[in-house]
């Protein structure tokens, strides 16, 4: 059983790095763990649940995990506006409600991913806690 899906050709090759200049694209911006570079991934919309924001990995250990988790904070860019957060790993029954919802809110967009680990403990989970006004370490060209 995989921990890790690694994207296709065309999403790693040809759809990411267009997506990464695209100012309006849904994007996580977090230090790399081993570089200390900011890098920019794109995914989709955070997920809003119980008042509040999550990231939730649909394809596992993602490389963007292992960053914002070594990171402990990064900001997201969504509809242009790039907001600061800290990252805090969600675990036990939290983490199993937010795997539970995400799973029914997206249905067949994400079941593949959950077909191939079917753990909810393999599809990790960050709460996004906003971090008012302080610009990001090393992130040039992170704010609006």
């Amino acid at each position: 059983m995989p921990s890790y899906i690694r994207p296709g050709f065309l999403i790693a090759r040809v759809a990411n790095p267009i997506l990464r200049r695209v100012p309006r694209a849904p994007a996580l911006i977090v230090r790399g763990r081993r570089s200390g570079r900011s890098l920019t991934v794109p995914m989709g919309e955070p997920f809003d649940f119980g008042g509040r924001r999550y990231l939730v990995s649909g394809r596992g250990e993602t490389h963007w995990v292992r960053n914002l988790r070594s990171a402990g904070r990064g900001a997201f860019r969504l509809h242009g506006a790039t907001c600061e957060f800290r990252a805090t790993e969600v675990s036990g029954a939290e983490h199993d409600r937010i795997v539970d919802a995400y799973r029914r809110k997206l249905g067949h967009a994400v079941d593949a991913y959950f077909e191939q680990i079917p753990a909810p403990g393999g599809h990790p989970v960050f709460r996004m806690d906003p971090i008012p006004d302080e610009p990001l370490a090393g992130a040039q060209g992170a704010r609006p």
